[in-house]
Parts: structure tokens; sequence; C-alpha cells
């Protein structure tokens, strides 16, 4: 959505509300020098480390490292995805999202329409459930699972009757309404242009969204027949890699969601709510997906992964660790949970009980099943092993951009169990981040490396400072320093310049935001922001910020003179160079002179 709505609104938008007013409409907080702070409303603590910025219209917890603008507070901490945290500033601002940004008014009347007939089909399986004659073998089965009236009201289950146009019957009446059925997935067009049901002789699960909308539909069969459940298709309300089933409901039930069980099917959320067990979410027919898990962490802080022990369950489960790792947080966990060989989670809770499926005894953290999965098969005494262990482990240390805790922890584990040191390893993390590759040869011991010269503790320090004062990029000079300047992830900084120049008013808010459908460069800045405090008013006056900066850019300037004068080698013979190498080598010397005679 943030590529449909121009970045210059989001820009506008954020500069005409108060991240003050926003957050302390739900936060109180409290005037503290230039800023405002309250305890964090994203974890428990009894002294304030919640601060926000109205100079920077940003915030920060110090305690568990939530940060972000007031676009990201709404989708935090009211759960709202990105569009309805914009439609939600833009009507406190009294502003209208550009039209061209958002559905038209025929589109949105349209999926109004749609929304409304998968409500009238989800009405009328239920209704088929209680009242048609041959309901009760629906009724017996979900009696012999032991699953209740009322469990089965509150998940509004209902019965697909046998046949090929009960619904088509009951609903497209109208070439209009056959159409309209067709586009929700509730009926199927076949080859001759007729239409007949989706659904037939089935046991059938609303799918809800977030804001309780019926957006879809499951249904399981009761006898032998292929496939043993099927879901609606992607339609225009429905997409099964973003939609959780059960996530709704337990939204409703609990008023906290500490943790949430994932689980394969239906009718495991369902044996579960059973139980009392009301955290249970599915994906529908896919593996957890990105979308999925951030979804999740945005109403809890531990997800749990359950799955059959067999090899589906495994890879299953892999799927959802690759998922995870980009969206984990230092203050966000997941857990893995492998059920004996021939249960699953609805046959677990019915012989063993609550207690039994809440043991976390039988929850593995990420971190080692990780490390259980990557080691599975290798000989770990040998010296080429520990370097194959390091060499396919790092990548996925590499991806936990918004968890440094974790990452560090990691990176010990993988020391202690490749003998390579810690530190050897952070260099190649950090090469792994920087190329997306890991060229350097590992080796468990006597390992030799190049040493970080610098250049990247000062582009990270440049970054921090332009963040802390954006106006910094609208130098004149900025651009030819720029141009001068050759180091690894400079690509990165000359962006962020772009943007500030192409919007000179934007502020940090401004910055992360314009970057929030680019993950891996967000990720980085929201990373680097917090860090930004350390200038603080008090101490860092717009001056010393400045100086500060060109420092900065001085020193990547002296590191590309010197990088550059290393290609020449030591010259004892300059009849060896090109008269245009000769000019060239000189140069450098009197811009590295230049630069030390404006540093004294």
């Amino acid at each position: 959505m943030a590529g449909r709505i121009p970045q210059h609104f989001i820009d506008e938008l954020l500069a005409r509300i108060d991240i003050v007013d926003i957050v302390d409409a739900y936060v109180p907080l409290k005037k503290a020098g230039r800023n405002h702070q309250a305890c964090c409303p994203f974890h428990d603590e009894k002294t304030p480390s919640f601060t926000v910025s109205q100079q920077k219209q940003f915030y920060h917890c110090f305690g568990c490292g939530a940060n972000g603008t007031a676009i990201s507070f709404l989708m935090e901490y009211l759960h709202m995805d990105f569009i309805e945290a914009i439609e939600d500033l833009a009507s406190r601002a009294g502003v209208e999202i550009p039209r061209d940004a958002i559905q038209s008014s025929a589109a949105n009347n349209q999926s109004s329409e749609l929304y409304e007939l998968m409500e009238i089909v989800t009405g009328y399986y239920s209704k088929q459930l209680r009242n048609h004659s041959q309901a009760n073998s629906v009724i017996n089965y979900l009696k012999s699972r032991g699953i209740s009236g009322e469990i089965a009201a509150e998940y509004e289950l209902g019965f697909a009757p046998p046949g090929w146009d009960n619904l088509m019957t009951e609903l497209g009446g109208s070439d209009g309404a056959q159409k309209r059925l067709l586009k929700i997935g509730a009926i199927i067009e076949n080859d001759r242009g007729g239409y007949y049901d989706r659904f037939r002789d089935r046991l059938t699960f609303p799918i809800r969204d977030q804001r309780g909308r019926a957006i879809g539909m499951g249904g399981r069969v009761l006898g032998d027949d292929k496939p043993k459940y099927l879901n609606s298709p992607e339609t225009p309300i429905f997409h099964k890699g973003r939609e959780l089933y059960g996530l709704y409901q337990a939204r409703k039930t609990l008023k906290e969601v500490d943790s949430l069980f994932v689980v394969e099917g239906y009718m495991d959320v369902i044996a579960l709510a059973q139980f009392g067990i009301r955290n249970a979410v599915a994906s529908l027919g896919t593996a957890a997906t990105p979308e999925h898990m951030e979804k999740m962490f945005r109403v809890t802080s531990k997800i749990v992964f359950c799955f059959d022990g067999d090899e589906a369950g495994n890879k299953a489960a892999w799927r959802g660790l690759e998922n995870s790792l980009p969206l984990l947080k230092d203050d966000k966990q997941v857990y893995f949970m492998f059920l004996p060989e021939g249960e699953d989670p609805d046959t677990f809770v019915r012989n063993k009980g609550k207690e039994a499926f809440l043991d976390t005894n039988l929850q593995t953290p990420l971190s080692e099943y990780l490390f259980s999965y990557l080691s599975k098969d290798k000989d770990l005494k040998s010296l080429e092993s520990q370097a194959s262990m390091a060499k396919i482990t790092l990548p996925f240390i590499g991806k936990l951009s918004s968890a440094p805790a974790l990452s560090s922890v990691l990176v010990r584990k993988l020391s202690d169990i490749t003998k390579i040191p810690p530190e050897e390893l952070t260099v190649q993390l950090r090469e792994y981040k920087q190329t997306g590759s890991i060229k350097t040869p590992l080796h468990s011991s006597g390992s030799t490396f190049k040493k970080d010269d610098g250049q990247q503790s000062q582009l990270t320090e440049a970054i921090k400072l332009l963040l802390r004062k954006p106006e910094l990029a609208l130098d004149d000079s900025l651009n030819q320093k720029l141009a001068e300047i050759e180091v690894r992830g400079i690509e990165f900084l000359i962006e962020i310049v772009k943007y500030i120049q192409s919007n000179p008013s934007t502020t940090i808010a401004g910055i992360t935001e314009n970057y929030r459908d680019r993950e891996k460069i967000r990720n980085r800045l929201i990373e680097l922001a917090p860090s930004e405090s350390q200038y603080g008013d008090a101490d860092f006056s717009d001056e010393s910020i400045r100086d500060s900066f060109l420092d900065s850019m001085n020193r990547l300037k002296e590191i590309t003179i010197d990088s550059r004068l290393r290609e020449f080698g030591n010259l004892s013979n300059m009849d060896e160079l090109t008269e245009e190498k000769k000019r060239e080598w000189r140069l450098l010397l009197e811009a590295k002179k230049q630069l030390k005679m404006a540093k004294s």
C-alpha cells in the first residue's frame, strides 16, 4: 500500500499530526526536558524508559527497543494494518488520502458487496447444520470429537449439504448473483460455462479477518473423498498467505494474548478451544508466511509452532523458522513443539489433557532448533565440518537484523560449537550482511582476517548523524563529497541523502516510512535511528552535529584515498608508472595532505 499512497502524502501527514498527541491518547505522557516519557506500553517496567520526541516525531524504548513513527505506534499498539493507520491519522488531521492512492469508490463498494455476500454464505451453511435433514452425520462427527454446541456456535461451524447446486439455488438466482458468488470462490465455473457449488457434503469453517469480516471458507470432508480439506481460492477479499484461522476468535476471547500456538488444521484449533486453549491459530494450507508472522507478532510476543513429529511437520517447522528470523526482535520469541509420531494437537489434547499440552518442556527454543537442524548428520569433531557449520549457519544469524542481542548470543553459541573465535565469526557476519555472501574461508584456529579499517563505523556514524539532523543533506557541497568516497555501503547513505534532498522538510519519521516496503533498508534505519539519541540536545549543538558529520565524511574520504594508494604498492621506481598513473598518485597524496591540514 505504501507504493500506492504517494510518499509525499505520508510525509505531509506525519508533518500535520503530532506524535505526542497520538501516543498520549493511549499512554499518558509526562514532559521530561524536550521529550516526553512514560512506562513502555510494549513491555512491563516500573521505571519509564519509553521516550517520545516531539522534535523528531519518533518514539523509542530504551528497555525493549520498540521504536517508530505515529504510523508504527498505531500498528503496534492498536494492531492496525498500514492502511488502517494511515486512514486513522488522515481522519485526525482532517485530510483525504489522494484518490489515486486508494481504491476507487466503485471498487470499495464492490468489496463491501463481496464481504456482505460472504457473510450471507456463512449464515447459510450455519443454518444447514441446524436444519438440514442430512446434517446428523456432521453433528455426530463433532460429538465424536468432543466438540460442544457452544464451541461450534462460537466458531460458526456449518454444513455444506450433498449436491451440486444447493448454494446456487439459494443465492444464485441471477447472472449477477452468480458472478458475485464466483468472485468470492463459493462456486466454480465448469467447462461449459455453467456453475456448481465449491463446498459439497463438508463440515464448513468460516474464515474471518482481524476486523471480524467473513472473507473465506474452509471445508472438511467426512468420508474418504479427496481432498480432505478444501479452502476458498484466492479472491479480492481472501489471501490465504495473509490470514490465520482462529486469530479473530483468539483476540475476541482473550484480553491479553500472551502467546499463540500455530497448528496445521481447523479441527486442531477447534479441539484446543474445546479444552480452554483459546490462543491457537492455523495457517490455511500453507506454511507460515512472513505476512503471517508479522500479523502474529503484532498481537503477541511469543509464537509456538506445533506440528506433527513426521517429515512434513519438520519441513513446515523449518519454513516457519526461516520466515521468523527477519521479523524477530529481542523481545519476541519463537518456539517449536513436536508431538509424538501419530499425534496431532487434536488427539494429543484429548488423550493427555490441557496441562500436558501447555507443558513448556515440550517447547524447543528457536536457537536450539536452529543448531539442531543445521548440525544434523554432521561430525563436528573435524575442522572441515566445523568450518562448514559456521558457513551455513551465519546467513541465518544474519537475518536477525532487529534482534542484536539474540544475534550475539547465537554467535557465541556457534563459536562454542565450531571452536572459531566469536570475533572472527562477527567479522564474517558483517561481511555477509554487506555482500550477501561469505567469501573469506573460515578456519577453526589460527585464522587471519582483515581488521575493519573503520570505514563501516564511520559510515554508520554518518547515517546516525544524518538521521539526527536531516538538513545536513541539504549542504551544497555534500554530493561532491559523496562522489569522492568509495567504501562498501556508501550507496545506502547516498540514497538517504537523495531522498532528503527531494523532501527537504522530512524527519526521521518520514525517512523510515519511505522505506516501509523495503524491509531490509527500513530495518537498518530503525536499528540506527534509536542510537541517534546519544546526541542529546544538552550535549550536542547543531554546530557540533554538523562538525561531527563532516569529520565522518572526511574520514571516509581518507579511507578511500588510503585504499587507492595501497593499490600502487611499494613504489621503488616511479618509472614503472605511466604518466596518467603518476598524476593520479600525486593527486591522491595531495588530497591526503589537504585532509591532514584540515584536521589540524
